[in-house]
């Protein structure tokens, strides 16, 4: 239960695999530098000042290059508009070609766009080593598209002229052209769960899909439950691909989360015929092209398709699936073995489920799953539940997409399904989820942390977590209120700090910070450490665990360090004292809300190689800017108002604008070299600066008002619409003009603290609490007064 409370202590011490993936990995080159999980997170003290940025981020990789072939787009009957918004968001000009062989190495850097009555005659004869084709089809032109084109396209497009979503068009971009992944990131929490929509028809599950999702990593479509309408008022007895297709746009236009494709036979509790593997086939390998995340591939199909569609898999990921309602398999058996390795030899994730009888079952589940991680372990990540209720047990063990119902669907999908909130209260039944007080800390200067007590309330509810949420106001350093009285408590489950506070001043006289981790001091996240800002506190029962993974299990009570004054451990009702082998973790999730609101609309290569403009007052405040950016891998950054620290200069061209020479010299380059003039303005600078940030849109700006087109026009050389980014607290009356208007006057797409704040609230609680809750929920709560 969330609270609101002022406390003061005394201190205290598939195509083709996207061409720079191979064998499923990725060229060193092509990583983008900077997110924090391919190096090992260093202690307080041990922090190289020469190490690089490569730390990455909790959760899994970061942009990517991915696939370098030319992006050619097959568009319909006046639809060309769509090529340029494909190009607008890769960050690319664009022009139209009559037909595939016109398509030139001469091209690249270009996205190149072909009528679709031209592209019919070659597209199947097409130097699938120069492009990369991508059927764009409207739906109102009519379905299904042409089948020809689906067919021998890479991948196809799905969109609605009204309403258009181009957040769509940008998330499918980026992940079939392997700019993103989502799996990498998935895979690197300690648990996942996915709920399926059980729904004849996605469109009723539209409006409570942002609460029906909470505490989901994925989103399940269950194919074989849709309902397609006849004309006689009956349906038909397989949906067709067309509606399929249709049905699958809808759902993706509205969640950000990935999408498991699933097509369950009728021997496995589902509704597709058995009589034609081919059909099997046919849809999935269409929901590849669709650009669906995870595609789920039954066993029982013959091994040339499932062979077929692993090598043909593209960016998604295979989900082999075994389920079993007979009720006399035996989790200790040689069938039980068989079927793992059967299943991982075409996988990325292996889901073997049954249903049983015993309770004790369970255990044999978990005595196979230990056995098969510890003689297999290279195998791809194991799912693995029992059905019925006396297999709800095995729910909460299991780690890997455990699947997961709400009270809001139709029906169950499959017996003993349980809702995330019932898993997590069975964790904390069986001690595994310890009740833990977790904190907001505010300052005295900025108290707009206070009104997110009612949101993690609502957030902690939906997920059924056991803990307590305070805000709590940090004073100065000198004063009551430090943050380490706060952290040094048995049951402290971790903190958020808004606004963010320096290392330095984190570790400024604590004696209880220096003590933990063996006297090394708290482990910093490499961007914790080259950011130089903290905003995110989080307990790891240990000192060597990674530094930006979710907490899924928090540590057990021990005796603990140094001790606070009596009177902070009577005001917070908690015993003094961190347990001594526990760890805490400084984190920071800012930048990714950052990275996160730059790529919603855009692809990651859009800022590849551009150039930046960052303002602010000081280097604490651009640092998470300058850290996302450089994560984007942008090539130069021109700052306004403060000094770059080297740490976070490593790896950039930094130029500061010190001078009106420099900032005319900077629009003339741009002038001669669209690449070289700003694509990209972020602003930190407060609200009262407004006019400040306004002179530099205006000056770097396109020229293009907001009446003018969103996208350059088909054939137009020029470099796509820039991006503003406004970091001022949008709560705050502001002074003059306001950044926004000049921005989209200027040509600029603009986007303001509210995605930024929402974002990074979406992985600060994966951070806390290991727990997934989408940015469409905590935007829905924003506006209802919740956030």
């Amino acid at each position: 239960m969330a609270a609101v409370q002022q406390l003061q202590a005394t201190p205290a011490p598939a195509p083709a695999r996207p061409r720079s993936m191979v064998n499923g990995g990725i060229h060193d080159k092509d990583v983008v530098m900077g997110l924090d999980r391919m190096q090992p997170t260093t202690t307080a003290k041990s922090a190289s000042p020469r190490m690089g940025v490569n730390g990455g981020n909790s959760f899994g990789s970061g942009p990517q290059r991915g696939d370098t072939r030319i992006v050619v787009i097959v568009y319909g009957r006046g639809q060309e508009k769509i090529v340029s918004v494909f190009a607008d968001v890769l960050g690319k000009p664009c022009t139209l070609r009559r037909s595939f062989a016109d398509v030139a190495p001469t091209d690249h850097g270009l996205v190149v766009g072909v009528p679709a009555e031209g592209a019919g005659a070659d597209v199947a004869a097409r130097d699938s080593s120069l492009v990369v084709a991508i059927n764009a089809h409207c739906v109102g032109l009519g379905m299904p598209p042409d089948l020809h084109l689906s067919a021998h396209c890479d991948y196809e497009f799905l969109y609605t002229e009204t309403p258009f979503f181009r957040r769509d068009l940008s998330r499918f971009t980026s992940f079939v052209l392997g700019q993103i992944n989502h799996h990498e990131t998935l895979m690197a929490k300690p648990r996942t769960y996915f709920i399926s929509t059980t729904f004849a028809d996605v469109r009723t599950a539209l409006p409570n899909l942002d609460i029906l999702t909470v505490g989901s990593d994925a989103v399940e479509i269950r194919v074989d439950l849709l309902q397609e309408p006849l004309g006689d008022g009956t349906f038909s007895s397989v949906p067709s691909l067309s509606y399929v297709g249709e049905q699958v746009m809808l759902l993706r236009q509205r969640t950000e989360l990935p999408i498991i494709f699933t097509t369950r036979c009728t021997r496995e509790n589902g509704r597709f015929p058995m009589d034609d593997p081919n059909l099997y086939y046919e849809y999935l390998y269409r929901a590849i092209q669709w650009g669906v995340e995870y595609i789920d591939v039954e066993l029982w199909l013959p091994e040339p398709i499932r062979r077929r569609l692993y090598e043909q898999r593209g960016s998604s990921r295979i989900m082999s699936a075994f389920h079993d309602f007979s009720g006399t398999f035996k989790w200790p058996s040689r069938e039980a073995e068989t079927i793992f390795l059967q299943s991982r030899r075409y996988a990325d994730i292996v889901k073997m489920i049954a249903l049983i009888n015993d309770h004790n079952e369970n255990f044999e589940l978990e005595y196979f799953r230990s056995k098969m991680r510890a003689e297999y372990p290279g195998s791809p990540p194991f799912s693995a539940v029992n059905m019925g209720e006396t297999g709800q047990f095995s729910r909460a063990l299991n780690k890997v997409f455990t699947p997961i119902t709400h009270p809001l669907l139709p029906i169950v999908a499959a017996p003993g399904q349980m809702s995330a909130a019932e898993i997590n209260a069975a964790l904390a039944l069986l001690g595994q989820l310890p009740k833990k007080s977790i904190y907001g800390i505010s300052s005295t200067s900025s108290r707009s942390a206070t009104p997110q007590a009612p949101f993690y309330e609502k957030c902690f509810n939906e997920l059924g977590l056991p803990h307590n949420f305070a805000v709590v106001e940090r004073q100065q350093p000198k004063g009551t209120g430090r943050v380490d009285a706060w952290c040094n408590q048995k049951d402290f489950g971790g903190a958020y700090l808004n606004p963010p506070v320096s290392y330095n001043s984190l570790m400024s006289n604590s004696s209880f910070f220096a003590s933990i981790n063996n006297g090394t001091g708290p482990v910093l996240s490499e961007a914790a450490r080259t950011i130089g800002m903290v905003d995110t506190i989080v307990v790891r029962s240990g000192s060597t665990s990674p530094s930006s993974a979710p907490a899924s299990i928090p540590s057990s009570p021990r005796n603990g360090h140094a001790s606070l004054d009596s009177a902070f451990g009577h005001i917070n009702g908690s015993t003094p004292g961190l347990p001594p082998s526990t760890s805490l973790v400084f984190d920071n999730a800012s930048w990714r809300g950052i990275l996160s609101t730059l790529t919603r609309d855009y692809a990651p290569s859009a800022y590849f190689g551009r150039a930046a403009v960052v303002l602010a007052s000081s280097p604490d405040d651009a640092a998470s800017a300058v850290f996302a950016l450089r994560a984007l891998r942008v090539g130069k950054v021109y700052t306004v108002g403060f000094r770059t620290p080297p740490a976070l200069a490593r790896d950039l061209t930094i130029e500061p604008f010190n001078s009106l020479e420099s900032l005319r010299r900077a629009r003339a380059v741009g002038a001669s070299d669209g690449s070289a003039s700003p694509f990209v303005v972020v602003s930190a600078l407060g609200p009262e600066k407004g006019n400040i940030v306004g002179m530099l849109l205006r000056l770097f700006g396109s020229g293009v008002g907001a009446s003018g087109a969103s996208s350059p026009p088909v054939g137009d050389s020029s470099s796509s619409r820039k991006v503003f980014l406004d970091l001022a607290d949008g709560s705050v009356p502001r002074k003059g003009e306001d950044p926004a208007v000049v921005a989209e006057q200027s040509g600029f797409a603009a986007y303001g603290s509210a995605d930024t704040s929402a974002f990074t609230t979406v992985e600060t609680l994966r951070l806390l609490v290991g727990q997934n809750v989408p940015y469409s929920f905590v935007r829905l709560t924003s506006r209802r007064g919740l956030y």
